[in-house]
């Protein structure tokens, strides 16, 4: 039986389960692992997965680790979500 590990999640502050390894190495990542819940890592995910679409990023590019690390700062410890300029939601389906 695995034991879970819980913080204190910066996102919804409140207890919940950790992630169970940093998500990246160095401070960042140590910061990430400390107040970051799994529920909230996921929702940085989703939200990732849509800036990469938006502005067509190459996953491969050293430059995209770099932006990908300016926005989990972002996400986690600064403004929070910033959508690109030209970002149009899908219509909800019904």
């Amino acid at each position: 039986m695995t034991e879970v590990r819980l913080v204190n999640c910066i996102r919804f502050n409140k207890e919940l389960p950790g992630l169970r390894k940093p998500p990246i190495p160095g401070e960042l990542g140590e910061k990430i692992y400390q107040s970051v819940s799994k529920q909230a890592f996921e929702e940085f995910k989703q939200y990732f997965k849509m800036i990469v679409n938006e502005y067509r990023l190459d996953l491969t590019s050293p430059d995209t680790d770099k932006i990908f690390e300016d926005y989990l700062r972002d996400f986690f410890f600064g403004d929070g979500i910033k959508l690109p300029d030209q970002y149009i939601p899908p219509e909800n389906k019904l």
